[in-house]
């Protein structure tokens, strides 16, 4: 807190305020921002760490220049890594695009209803989302394999979507519970129906809800490593996670292939998170409420 102290004055001079001594607060504020840096560079020493080994050049490799983009041209051209980056991406937005479109209504009407029914919903997916994935992949394989889906990017997005639904849920109940019912109440006056309140008022004030379950749903799908590797059989069928474990042999580990297949998986993530990040805002809700 800062203090102003007024000095004695003469008579008929203008009277002088001290300088706030604001030496403290400057001074915390210094240590939360040296704490602050600290912390982020902590978080990134891992990741330049992975792209500067992608950089090196590998032990097979004949070149002299201490940086090269060797490792990126032969996991790009020698190997299949672009048909495992297609199949990453499709089963990704696949189960992005099904939680959203499941999570949102599903959402509104645990939030917005009442009865035993929504009550037993709501308490089913509390257990459900309790439940850790491992316990329900084996027999999720046996049963996928009598129809086919054991090896397939259909069954493993019914897997993601299955996993995401439950926690997508409960994110969207969450976020329409800030949104003020008036804003629904005074829409259904102006001759809205229900289903038209929840597209114009629910989804339009419900953006940064959507991102943020959809981005739960990408990381999920994105970086799963377990479900993918009991689930796909064939090397065409392989996401990133699987078909990174395929330059690890017995006797030797390719570390400049693996880096850089690391830093390619990096980079959709990045781009989402720049991409979206101007989406995010809080408090413009509220204002829709200004003056009633």
């Amino acid at each position: 807190m800062s203090v102003s102290v007024t000095l004695p004055v003469r008579p008929g001079s203008v009277p002088v305020l001290a300088r706030p001594s604001r030496a403290p607060e400057e001074k915390g504020r210094w240590w939360r921002f040296a704490l602050l840096i600290l912390l982020t560079a902590l978080t990134l020493i891992p990741i330049a760490v992975v792209i500067g080994l992608s950089l090196q050049p590998s032990a097979a490799s004949t070149t002299t220049d201490p940086i090269t983009l060797e490792n990126f041209a032969t996991v790009l051209t020698e190997t299949s890594v672009l048909v495992w980056l297609r199949n990453s991406l499709v089963v990704t937005l696949a189960t992005v695009l099904v939680s959203v479109l499941v999570a949102a209504p599903a959402g509104y009407v645990l939030s917005r209803g009442r009865g035993r029914v929504v009550s037993g919903y709501s308490l089913l997916l509390f257990v459900i989302q309790s439940l850790p994935v491992i316990v329900s992949v084996v027999p999720l394989f046996i049963l996928f394999a009598g129809f086919g889906l054991s090896d397939s990017l259909f069954g493993i997005t019914l897997v993601y979507v299955g996993s995401t639904i439950a926690v997508a849920t409960w994110m969207m109940a969450a976020y329409i519970d800030s949104i003020p019912i008036a804003l629904e109440e005074a829409a259904w006056i102006d001759g809205a129906s229900v289903f038209g309140g929840f597209v114009r008022i629910i989804l339009r004030n419900s953006l940064p809800g959507i991102l943020s379950t959809a981005i739960f749903a990408f990381l999920l799908a994105w970086n799963d490593y377990l479900v993918a590797l009991v689930f796909l059989r064939s090397e065409l069928s392989f996401t990133l996670p699987v078909g990174v474990q395929s330059f690890v042999q017995q006797n030797m580990t390719d570390w400049g292939s693996i880096m850089a297949v690391s830093v390619i998986m990096m980079i959709p993530p990045i781009l989402l998170f720049a991409t979206l990040n101007r989406y995010f805002s809080v408090g413009g809700i509220g204002g829709s409420l200004a003056g009633r």
